[in-house]
């Protein structure tokens, strides 16, 4: 069935610096539930009317135009600056899987500094910052996604797709990205060693989400932007 994606766009564009709403992207990875919550089945991955609506209230345009960067691509060099996390403190356990990157745009990287600034603020450090970085980019591809009407799954929102209803906080808290990030690693010190887990297996205890392996593909993504950003 074809859905009219263009008639959310006023509603995007009017507030970018806060919660995007694009149809059809509330489930892009997993829902974040409550505790004893149980998951219901999601998509995978936003399908293309989602990704052009994306495209058209972000200005960017898909076709013949791939940011390409350190934060996108993998390219470093091979010193790493002295204040900034080694690898071994980012990826302790190495990368599960094969590994998913996206370009990032200006938005996407203020969420991604607001979820590095909560996790030096709540003492998770960096490998808690990675875990942080990787569940966004799953749930929500570091967007700040407000409400989806008719389109929305369930009432999870925010950078980290966080439910209301199940506790997290009011739909003004989870789409503010300091007040989820704060909730999602509170959350996240609350799991048994979640130091050493794997970051899937940490990012699934919090989420609770019907595709628990989908957090390990963006670890290395997630590394090279807190590496840089911290």
């Amino acid at each position: 069935m074809k859905l009219d994606f263009t008639r959310w766009l006023p509603a995007i564009a009017k507030n970018r610096r806060t919660a995007l709403s694009i149809a059809g992207v509330a489930a892009l990875g997993g829902l974040a539930f409550g505790p004893a919550a149980v998951a219901a089945p999601v998509t995978s991955g936003p399908h293309q009317g989602a990704r052009a609506a994306i495209d058209l209230a972000t200005g960017k345009n898909r076709e013949g135009s791939t940011v390409e960067s350190g934060l996108t691509m993998g390219s470093r060099t091979a010193d790493v600056p002295a204040d900034k996390p080694s690898r071994d403190e980012l990826i302790p356990r190495g990368v599960e899987g094969a590994q998913s990157r996206v370009p990032l745009d200006d938005a996407q990287l203020a969420n991604a500094r607001a979820i590095i600034k909560e996790a030096k603020r709540t003492g998770v450090g960096e490998r808690g910052a990675v875990i942080g970085v990787a569940t966004s980019l799953q749930e929500s591809k570091l967007y700040n996604l407000g409400h989806l009407g008719a389109y929305n799954d369930h009432d999870s929102q925010g950078l980290f797709q966080q439910r209301p209803s199940s506790g997290w906080g009011t739909p003004e808290q989870v789409t503010d990205p300091g007040y989820a990030s704060r909730a999602f690693f509170d959350a996240l010190k609350n799991v048994h060693g979640w130091q050493d887990l794997p970051l899937t297996t940490a990012a699934q205890t919090v989420q609770v989400s019907a595709y628990p392996y989908a957090y390990a593909q963006w670890e290395q993504q997630a590394a090279d932007i807190v590496q840089q950003l911290w």
